[in-house]
């Protein structure tokens, strides 16, 4: 038997470095993109440390940057962004509602296979963003309960991820993360890259026995929720009055010369009482969402939503008269202009940890902020200063140009679908969809490398105005590209000082002779644990070199072994701590423990079935 090898100086610094990426990771005392560029900085520094210059070259320091993952990711974003703006999953709603009917098992297996389709080919979070709308409109017209079919939506958009190398994050680095490990063996040992359908019969199965799973458990597992039926309008505002037991209703009150409300600010006013002051009309000037310093005036008219018995108070406090229907605001604030609408806040969004007064919602959003709903409970109270968080639902009166405004803003995910807007242009559907295919075609049947393929169906969205390069800029999560980037050189840094193997030979040692089925088990077990602590992309960067040292050793393939890591990344259903789980969870009304009962069974289908199918597939 060889000889165990030593710790070396390089491997104790690259294994500080990790223990800290993930203490890091693990605390968020910084944002993981933020934390993946502190350690690609960190490594850089320590290139020029005399004893440590051969840890890492300065030309792969930052080659993440411009890596084919990267590339791909930033090409894959573009796509979606293009199938987003021309409407094409209005479509797809209605094919759905057509198709499914109100049969709760149809419109599920429709709805969760269509995501998981597009989920194989885009970013299954934003997949999932795309599909909100598209879900609560089902909901309204079918009567089913947002939280009969949110879940399996977005768990199944998790295991769509699994379908194609262009899928998810981890599976688009795995390639790059297998062409750093093959510089260090032999020619005869190197691994092939794997092509677009090569994870196919794995994602295929994993998708399968997750729509199974729903549709036979899952009435069981999934909460009854409430029904969310009719449109705008007076159906909107009974829907509001169940799911948060507010009344979002408007009415005017008109504001007389004397009143006790005359001169303080708005912000006092709707602190004092629960009252929301939507709009307000002085000496002939009209002010939609005014903001909340300004102060009341005299004679004056406002609109307001607030609970009957806080209007009642709220009116007697200020010797107010409530008018029995719009007058001043009829052509402004009436059900085909404005309305109450829902937002989500999604897990990159620039708005979390900050409050309504930082951000000036109204001035900057045109939003009225009428409650937070989060985890399971509605926050009416003090919301100028509530922080926001990933997964919040607002609810908000708006004029609806505002809410199209915001269907384009990536820090928003607009969940109400049923109001006035816009039209799409159906040419540019088809030029959307065109070049989706030719990029698809292009990867399948050519030799072109797959970040050119894919790049030159979103450069032909740019060119033909299907996107603007402002749009395509605001369509890529920068900071899922930074993270990737800065993780890179982590993972190769892993790989070339000998620290995986080092980690991997000591391991054997310690279990001693164990069955290669077991230590496959094991890694997919550690890459399941590391995503529920951690984002996938650093789980796979960190146990990819690990996990392809531990085959070599052990005899095993190592290229199954590195596949295992990057599917098995996207197990991550226990607790809401994965960005599609995060996004679902205020409009599904779900908590913890909704993720827990159904989680816990999908994470262990998961296991199961990924390892059959790839002991089968090699």
């Amino acid at each position: 038997m060889d000889p165990l090898p030593v710790l070396t100086t390089e491997m104790a610094i690259v294994l500080s470095i990790v223990v800290f990426a993930v203490f890091l990771f693990v605390t968020e005392l910084v944002r993981v993109d933020v934390a993946a560029i502190l350690v690609m900085t960190l490594l850089g520094l320590l290139i020029y440390v005399p004893t440590l210059e051969g840890l890492l070259s300065p030309d792969i320091l930052f080659s993440g940057l411009s890596s084919n993952a990267v590339v791909s990711i930033i090409a894959v974003m573009i796509l979606g962004g293009g199938l987003d703006k021309t409407g094409v999953m209005e479509r797809v709603a209605w094919g759905i509602m057509r198709l499914g009917g109100k049969t709760e098992t149809k419109v599920v297996a429709l709805i969760s296979g269509t995501v998981a389709f597009v989920s194989s080919f885009m970013q299954n979070v934003g997949a999932t963003a795309l599909f909100l709308p598209v879900v609560a409109r089902i909901s309204r017209r079918t009567g089913l309960p947002m939280s009969r079919l949110v879940m399996p939506m977005g768990f199944c958009a998790i295991l769509g991820g699994t379908m194609t190398m262009v899928a998810s994050s981890p599976l688009i680095m795995l390639n790059d993360l297998l062409g750093n490990a093959n510089r260090n063996l032999a020619p005869d040992r190197a691994m092939e890259p794997f092509g677009l359908f090569a994870v196919a019969p794995v994602g295929l199965a994993l998708v399968a026995s997750g729509l199974i799973y729903f549709l036979v458990f899952g009435r069981y597992l999934l909460p009854r929720g409430l029904k969310r039926t009719g449109g705008r309008g007076a159906g909107t505002i009974r829907f509001m009055r169940r799911v948060y037991g507010m009344d979002a209703a408007v009415r005017e009150v008109e504001v007389p010369v004397g009143s006790s409300l005359v001169g303080r600010d708005i912000k006092s006013v709707q602190r004092e009482f629960e009252v929301k002051i939507v709009a307000s009309r002085y000496a002939g000037k009209v002010l939609v969402a005014p903001p909340i310093e300004a102060p009341i005036a005299a004679p004056a008219t406002l609109a307001v939503i607030a609970p009957p018995e806080e209007l009642k108070a709220f009116v007697v406090a200020g010797g107010l008269t409530v008018r029995s229907k719009l007058r001043e605001f009829r052509h402004l604030l009436a059900r085909s202009i404005a309305g109450v609408a829902e937002l989500v806040v999604p897990p990159d969004s620039h708005l979390i940890g900050k409050t309504v007064r930082d951000l000036r919602l109204r001035m900057t959003y045109g939003l009225s902020l009428l409650s937070i709903f989060r985890s399971g409970e509605t926050i009416w109270n003090k919301l100028q200063d509530v922080p926001f968080q990933a997964g919040d639902t607002l609810v908000c009166h708006t004029r609806w140009e505002n809410l199209v405004l915001l269907e384009k803003d990536r820090d928003f995910v607009v969940v109400t679908a049923d109001y006035p807007r816009e039209e799409q242009h159906p040419y540019k559907v088809a030029l959307a969809i065109a070049f989706f295919v030719l990029s698809l075609g292009l990867v399948l049947f050519t030799n072109i490398m797959l970040p050119i393929a894919l790049m030159t169906g979103a450069v032909g969205m740019i060119v033909f105005g299907v996107v603007t390069m402002d749009e395509a800029y605001r369509a890529v999560s920068w900071k899922t590209v930074f993270l990737l980037a800065g993780l890179l050189p982590l993972g190769h840094a892993v790989e070339t000082s000998g620290t995986a193997s080092y980690v991997a030979q000591h391991l054997l040692a310690t279990l001693g002779e164990v069955p290669i089925w077991t230590l496959q088990t094991m890694v997919a077990l550690l890459a399941a644990i590391f995503t529920l602590v951690m984002s996938n992309v650093g789980a796979t960067v960190l146990l990819v070199p690990f996990a392809i040292n531990l085959a070599l050793v052990s005899g095993a393939d190592p290229a199954m072994f590195a596949l295992t890591v990057a599917i098995s990344t996207s197990n991550s259903f226990i607790i809401p701590t994965h960005q599609v789980n995060a996004l679902i969870m205020g409009p599904g009304d779900y908590k913890v423990s909704n993720f827990i009962r159904a989680g816990s069974i999908m994470t262990v289908i998961f296991l199961v079935v990924s390892l059959v199918v790839l002991n089968l597939m090699f």
